[in-house]
């Protein structure tokens, strides 16, 4: 149960670090306002977004670390993050940036971590 609940907590994190950091950009298309902000504006946005991210990552971390009793090596975990970084990053250029293509080199590259994910857990 903790594996799952590990998982759980990395993809919600996920899901607001990919929105820190990606969606201004987004933002900055859709609303003129949101153009004229300075950086040090934009940046504090950004991290009242990543502020539940951090609320999410670290406990994960804690709760899927085997020194805490959970299943997972730290490379493992970091593994699992970074796995679970690009899939959420993946649907939300798809919804967000249509205009992003998925191309082959971009899917064997993915095939390639689903390979590096075996291999850590082996």
């Amino acid at each position: 149960m903790k594996g799952f609940q590990t998982i759980a907590l990395l993809l919600l994190s996920n899901i607001f670090m990919t929105l820190a950091w990606y969606g201004h950009l987004k933002l900055k298309q859709e609303y003129k306002w949101f153009e004229a902000l300075g950086i040090g504006a934009v940046v504090f946005i950004s991290w009242m977004i990543a502020l539940p991210e951090y609320c999410f990552q670290v406990p994960a971390n804690r709760l899927g670390f085997q020194g805490n009793g959970g299943p997972f090596s730290l490379v493992q975990l970091k593994v699992i993050q970074e796995v679970i970084t690009l899939i959420v990053f993946v649907i939300f250029s798809l919804v967000a940036f249509k205009g992003e293509a998925i191309k082959l080199n971009h899917l064997l590259a993915f095939g390639l971590l689903v390979v590096a994910v075996y291999l850590v857990f082996k």
